[in-house]
């Protein structure tokens, strides 16, 4: 489908790519990995053909529909937000068009046995079947559903697009081109500015596409979920895996480990092989013994091994100073913006608390009030009303989401750190710039021209700086790459502070946080445990809400109406008798008991099902794959029938 054959790309005397071959079958799906800057964004430009390469080529179908969503991209702003999506659907309001205007010729012809009227009928019934081809459902509704999905409400459908963040906009982008149905997707990092309840819609919607994927993400568990093939770009070359991330991290150590050995091996026989040369060079009775050898050397075929970036962050936070035994407190606050007539509420009777030491994770739907809240820890922000306070001797290490906006672009990386570093700390600002893999001229750089990732590192750098002993980090992660996220993740478990983290990165808060507050609507919700306890426990509570607006419907234009028609309905019912009313009780309760049942017994297979999970990541010789494998999908179909049971009740 897509070829790209021997292609080089240079910048001076530096090849980022150096040719590199790759196909993209039709129903591929595929995960572009690599560290910052490797060149994946770089390969899509190339395949989207907004770079040229040095040399090679890239061979595209002339039909093909190609779907790209790149990491920054310009927004439009004149339009409300279901009219921008609806834009997409242009070509099909042109055909309906040629339809009405056939049929309209139709209608008003008589000449019903002519060559003209007949052709006219062929027409028709043509443009229909492309109509019927392209058309399963409304445009409307696919519309809608497709935004939903990806976390826009149905007030917000009207708001112009100008008025939401770039994020959102970034949303808008991924629902048009997701309802453009192409033959291959190209998308570039597409989780990073959505919740976690939006990266399980887009996950399941990819799970079931059908076309091409190549998709770039730092989100090891969307990769899993989505693709079944991994590609490393890695010092201008490719490697290819026809497996998914994890498997691939296994399949790559075990390469370069046999790498590793095979070449030792033959270094071995090489210079025992050079000792037997020069030892009987001068000896005619082994002269022939002696050539042999020589050719053998000339003809062997060298082993070499790949070249690996083995540069990682080195991390290691400042010993924290003792706090109160209350890191931070928030009751009964109504939290909103005053800057906007009337005020802005965005949480009303908030209560958390975070006590020294625990690691607390705020997740939600973006918008619903994580970032403000962090706003309020830092004093940016008063509650209308309640309280929210900082405890005892507490000091906060503040990473801001919005990076673009806290570093000063005329600034190099040096001067950032040099502006805020005080004592004895100056000295080594080079070494702990170092230690976030700014070295050598790096350092130079203005902050103008680092990437994504690279602003992130230069933000956490300043962290370092001070001995914090609360660590405030607002979406800390996007565009990191997945290594530097594992080792920002295993400092941030030494680290022996207090931790308050927003992120939807799974893997990343999975182990990290022992403590989830949840931010929807309007207001602030504890859960004890980790992510994946709090996904299992949202995926049964999202399953009872579905079912709860099946038989409640709003409607969509008349939401007032919609509410009191429940009353209206119940004004006209004839009234129960007390037996009929103590069946349906009993009936009720026997549903609800049974529902009860089923989600203990989801919770028991999926825990199983998680065990069986760590033990295929990580297998030993002892292992028994295959009988591994038969558990696994048993209990899958076990829990599939369950989870069918249980939704229809």
């Amino acid at each position: 489908m897509i070829s790209i054959n021997d292609l080089t790309l240079s910048f001076g005397g530096y090849d980022l790519l150096d040719n590199i071959s790759l196909h993209i079958g039709d129903k591929d799906r595929i995960g572009l990995v690599g560290k910052n800057g490797a060149g994946k964004s770089t390969i899509l430009k190339l395949i989207m053909g907004l770079q040229s390469p040095t040399s090679g080529s890239i061979l595209k179908t002339h039909d093909q529909k190609i779907g790209y969503l790149p990491q920054i991209m310009e927004h439009a702003k004149d339009k409300s937000v279901i009219d921008e999506v609806m834009t997409v659907f242009a070509d099909l309001d042109k055909l309906n068009e040629k339809i009405d205007k056939v049929s309209q010729q139709l209608a008003d012809r008589t000449d019903y046995e002519s060559q003209a009227y007949n052709n006219l009928m062929v027409e028709l019934n043509e443009l229909s079947d492309r109509l019927a081809m392209v058309q399963s459902e409304s445009p409307m509704e696919m519309a809608q559903r497709t935004l939903m999905g990806l976390g826009f409400k149905r007030s917000e459908f009207d708001r112009m697009t100008a008025t939401f963040s770039q994020g959102w906009n970034m949303r808008i982008e991924l629902a048009k081109i997701l309802l453009r149905k192409p033959d291959v997707l190209l998308l570039d990092e597409p989780t990073n500015h959505l919740d976690i309840e939006s990266i399980q819609w887009l996950e399941d919607y990819l799970q079931v596409y059908n076309g091409a994927i190549v998709l770039i993400s730092h989100d090891r568990r969307f990769l899993d979920n989505c693709t079944t093939r991994t590609v490393e770009v890695m010092l201008g070359h490719l490697y290819d895996y026809k497996v998914p991330y994890s498997k691939y991290v296994e399949l790559r150590k075990e390469r370069i480990e046999q790498q590793k050995a095979a070449y030792l091996n033959q270094q071995r026989m090489i210079e025992k092989t050079e000792e037997f040369i020069e030892k009987f060079r001068y000896k005619p009775t082994k002269s022939n013994q002696v050539q042999s050898r020589v050719k053998q050397l000339e003809k062997l075929q060298r082993i070499e091994i790949d070249d690996e970036d083995l540069a990682t962050l080195s991390v290691k936070f400042p010993p924290a100073p003792r706090s109160g035994d209350v890191a931070f407190q928030v009751k009964d606050a109504v939290i909103g913006y005053s800057d906007t007539t009337p005020h802005k509420v965005i949480l009303e009777g908030a209560n958390l608390e975070v006590k020294r030491g625990e690691k607390v994770a705020f997740v939600g739907r973006n918008g619903e009030g994580k970032t403000t809240m962090m706003k309020v820890m830092m004093g940016l922000l008063e509650p209308f009303e309640g309280e929210a306070k900082v405890g005892y001797n507490v000091d906060i290490g503040y990473f801001a989401q919005n990076q673009e906006d806290v570093l000063v672009k005329s600034d190099t990386v040096y001067d950032t750190l040099e502006k805020i570093a005080v004592g004895d700390i100056r000295a080594k600002l080079r070494d702990i710039l170092g230690a976030f893999l700014f070295k050598g001229d790096d350092v130079d750089k203005k902050v103008a021209v680092l990437s994504g990732g690279e602003r992130a590192r230069l933000s956490m750098a300043k962290l370092m700086l001070k001995a914090h002993n609360l660590l405030a980090l607002d979406e800390p992660t996007n565009h990191m790459d997945i290594r530097s996220k594992d080792v920002l993740k295993q400092s941030l478990k030494s680290y022996d502070g207090t931790l308050i983290v927003v992120s939807h990165d799974r893997d990343f808060l999975n182990g990290l946080v022992d403590k989830i507050y949840e931010f929807g609507d309007g207001k602030v919700r504890e859960h004890l445990g980790g992510v994946d306890e709090f996904l299992r426990r949202k995926k049964a509570e999202s399953f009872r809400d579905i079912e709860a607006a099946k038989k409640e419907p709003v409607h969509p234009q008349n939401p007032t109406a919609a509410a009191q028609q429940p009353k209206q309905e119940r004004a006209q019912k004839p009234q129960l008798s007390y037996e009929q009313q103590k069946a349906q009780s009993r009936e009720a309760k026997k549903i609800k008991n049974r529902q009860n049942l089923l989600e203990k017994q989801i919770a028991t297979l999926e825990e199983k099902m998680a065990e069986i999970e760590k033990v295929l990541a990580q297998p030993t010789p002892q292992t028994d794959i295959m009988e591994m494998t038969r558990q696994y999908l048993d209990l899958k179909r076990d829990l599939d029938a369950k989870m069918e049971e249980w939704a229809s009740l």
